[in-house]
Formats: C-alpha cells, sequence, structure tokens
C-alpha cells in the first residue's frame, strides 16, 4: 500500500544521507573528492518527491470540497496546470539540474579509472565508472557540468580537492599539451 511505499522511500533517503568514510569502498579506490552539497541535493530533491506525492493524493479531496468539478471547463484547465507544474515539473527539473552533482570520487591508480557516485531519480546512489580517458571538458563553460564522463554530465567544486593534483589528473591538465619537437620536425 501507500504507507509502505512512502517508508521504503523515507528508508532509501535516510540510509544515503549517512556520512561514510573513505573506507566503505575499498573496491572503488581511495576516495579524491567529497560533495559538500550531497545532503542539501538530497533533501531539497526527498522535499519536491514528498510534496508531489501530497498533491497527488489531496487533488481529489480539493476538487471534491472545493466544488472546482463543476465550475467551467477553463477554471478546471488552469487548475489541473497549476497543480502539474507543481507535481511533475519540478521534481523533473530538480532532477534534470542535479542528476550530474558528484556526491563522492573515486580513484583506482593502477587501472587509472574514476568512480562517481551521484544520487538517481529515486534518490539512490548511482555508480558511474569511467577512465581518465573518457573525460571531456565542455567548449563553453557551462553551469550544472564541470566535465563529461562518456556521455554523462558531472558537476564537481575543484577547490573540494584536497589534492589539487587529483583534480588535475582527472581533468588531463597534468598531461602535456605542447607538441614535443621532434613530433614537429617529420
Amino acid at each position: 500500500g501507500f504507507i509502505f511505499q512512502v517508508t521504503s522511500f523515507q528508508g532509501v533517503a535516510v540510509r544515503s544521507l549517512s556520512t561514510s568514510s573513505p573506507h566503505d569502498h575499498p573496491e572503488h579506490g581511495r576516495l579524491v573528492y567529497k560533495g559538500n552539497l550531497a545532503k542539501t541535493v538530497l533533501g531539497v530533491k526527498f522535499f519536491s518527491y514528498s510534496t508531489s506525492i501530497f498533491n497527488l493524493f489531496m487533488m481529489p479531496y480539493i476538487m471534491l470540497k472545493s466544488g472546482i468539478g463543476v465550475e467551467s471547463l477553463l477554471v478546471q484547465a488552469a487548475f489541473y496546470g497549476l497543480i502539474g507544474i507543481f507535481t511533475f515539473v519540478t521534481p523533473v527539473t530538480l532532477h534534470i539540474l542535479t542528476k550530474g552533482y558528484v556526491v563522492r570520487l573515486y580513484y583506482k591508480d593502477e587501472v587509472d579509472t574514476y568512480t562517481a557516485i551521484t544520487y538517481n531519480a529515486i534518490l539512490a546512489e548511482k555508480v558511474t565508472v569511467f577512465h581518465q580517458k573518457d573525460v571531456k571538458i565542455p567548449d563553453i563553460t557551462k553551469m550544472f557540468t564541470t566535465f563529461y564522463a562518456k556521455t554523462k554530465s558531472m558537476l564537481v567544486n575543484p577547490t573540494l580537492f584536497p589534492n589539487p593534483q587529483d583534480y588535475n589528473h582527472l581533468m588531463g591538465y597534468d598531461k602535456s599539451s605542447f607538441f614535443k619537437f621532434e613530433d614537429l620536425e617529420e
């Protein structure tokens, strides 16, 4: 029933909110980055989803009590449109804007792979594994994208990397972009 779904929904959120130590996932490598807005992103999304679920269940009651169901078609359309925006558009927009927010980033030196932890649409942690060579920096600065891992947009705050070398390696800044003289002569 509905109560079970909400309980399990909160269980997911509470489980994800718990702070994890760098030793929680040794299979991902060492922790090189931890996003400081993880709890905020999770909280805002959870609040948005909660109000959407509440709206869906309250709409028939409001219509019944207010008599809006017998008003003109235009009033009904306006009412449904307004409720629809808050119920569906807001959570979808929030998800699109925050889906690439990196909660934690791990690095495995021996295989040069990164594991990014983000939140999916149902507020569970999602794991994305990629190589450094898969990292592409957008040509134009984008508001919610620091880099692309293959085709996935990822957002990190460069100042939150405890070791700046880790950020430089992630972005490929540690590789020389200058041509060698031997290459120019050929």
